[in-house]
Order: structure tokens, then sequence, then C-alpha cells
């Protein structure tokens, strides 16, 4: 058998990863004195709600490489293949402590990625995974195939402010401060290295949609693959981004929601499509 296994950042509910016979390891998420597991103890809204109420700001840590161990020791127990896709070593040490946890039970039908991407670009990935395990390919080769093709899963996020983003340590003080202009809305996007980058600077909700919408008209995208929007605590401005994007010709086949993982960094104002590159 082929396990694929994810982290909490890829976002998936507990009945989709049973559903798709997926196995997770959670980040935590702490705020004050109290410890969360991504994707399990808390939900998005929640974690949404404690940042509008400017509770103490949550912080998440990478799961250690014991909890990746349990479950390739398992694997290794019961004959299984492992394919591993772990949010950006660009964002989190998580790619790092699967690694580590690989090297600890020295067996080689372990395979890991650094999906050099986070929340639902890792899903894609997975979800391609999944696709290409039931087809009957090997875990070797679908974590090839998942390497060649995630270098063209693409996101444009905007977001109400990068204050998030810096008291999360994901972007740099000087990066960051253009967020503290009057309704500026930067757009983000991830490089190829995993990590994060301003590509925009828009004033107003108004100008960060056309601003998407127009960049989204230029790219040559793989219909093989879903587009999806994403949204992270109300869905207005998601729902007003999916009408543009119709209007020239591109349908979001779902709208998600950014789970606390990632949205403990973007905030609740963010939205989001994401989508493959041919």
């Amino acid at each position: 058998m082929i396990r694929i296994v994810v982290d909490s950042s890829a976002d998936y509910s507990m009945k989709e990863l049973k559903e798709k016979n997926m196995q997770q390891v959670s980040l935590t998420i702490t705020v004050g004195e109290k410890n969360y597991r991504g994707g399990v103890d808390i939900t998005a809204d929640e974690l949404y709600e404690m940042l509008i109420a400017g509770e103490k700001f949550p912080k998440t840590s990478q799961p250690s490489p014991q909890d990746f161990y349990e479950i390739f020791e398992d694997a290794k127990e019961k004959g299984d293949s492992v394919v591993c896709i772990t949010l950006s070593s660009g964002l989190s040490g998580t790619f790092q402590s699967a690694t580590l946890a690989k090297n600890m039970s020295d067996y080689p039908e372990i395979y890991i990625v650094d999906s050099l991407a986070a929340s639902h670009l890792i899903r894609i990935m997975a979800d391609y995974a999944c696709k290409l395990r039931d087809e009957g390919m090997r875990a070797s080769e679908i974590a090839e195939a998942v390497s060649r093709l995630k270098s063209r899963v693409k996101v444009l996020a905007a977001v109400d402010t990068l204050e998030f983003l810096y008291k999360g340590g994901r972007l740099n003080k000087a990066t960051a401060v253009i967020g503290d202009l009057a309704n500026l809305k930067p757009i983000i996007t991830l490089l190829e290295d995993g990590t994060l980058s301003v590509t925009g600077k828009c004033l107003g909700r108004n100008k960060a949609l056309a601003y998407i919408t127009k960049a989204m008209a230029e790219k040559n995208i793989d219909h093989d693959f879903p587009v999806y929007s994403l949204y992270a605590y109300g869905s207005e401005n998601t729902e007003k981004l999916e009408q543009k994007l119709e209007e020239i010709g591109i349908h979001c086949q779902k709208r998600q929601q950014l789970g606390a993982t990632i949205g403990t960094h973007v905030g609740p104002g963010a939205f989001a499509v994401i989508y493959v590159e041919k």
C-alpha cells in the first residue's frame, strides 16, 4: 500500500482525509497558554475570531520528527510505501522534521516532497498524488511527478495587511512596512524557493480585485487541474473575485477556506485564487 501523508497546513478536513485514504501530521497553533492541533482542535473561524478580537497573537510551530516517525515506522512494519508532501521549507521547518524522521526510520520506501507551497496549493499536489496512487503508480514515481508539478502550482492573494505575516516571521519588517499605509491591499505570491513575496500594492479592495483579474487573464492555465478561490473569514471578497474571473472565462471549481495554520499568518481579510500553469 502507498500512504499519502500531508501536514495540517494543507487544509484538509478529517472527513476528506478519511475519504481520500490519507494521513495527516498536525502543526501546533499556540494562543496564550493554550496549544491546538491544526486541523483538529481549532476551526479556521475560531482562529480568525481570535485575531479580530485582538487576543494574543497565535504562533505556529512545526511538527516534531517524532510525529512523522510514528507514521513512518508503522509503514515500515507493514511494508507500505510513503509519499509525504510538506509545507514549504521556506515558511516552516516541517520539511526538515519529516526528513529527520525518514533518516531515523532508515526505510528506503519513504519519499519526502518539499511542496514549496502552502494551504490548498498542497491540496492540488496531494490530490494529484492520490490520483496517481489509485492508477497504480509506484511511490517513487508519484514523488517524482509531484516534484515536477509543484513549480507549476501558483497563487495570487490579497491581504488586508502584512502585519500578521510579519508577526509570524514570514516577511521581514522592511517588506511589511507597506502594509501600514492606509487602505493599501498588498498582493502576495509564492516564489520558486517557497518564500513569500509582495508582487503588487493596490489602493483598496476593488483595485486588488482588478489586479488579480488582469494578472489571471495573462496566465496560461492548465485546465486539467482545478482552479480554486480562497477566502479567510467571510467570503464576500472572494465571491466578487469569482465573478470577475468568470467574466474573463476562468471558472473556479470550488471555494475553499484558508485553514487555521495559514490563517494565522495572512489574517481574516485575505482572499486568493490558485491554479496550475501549463
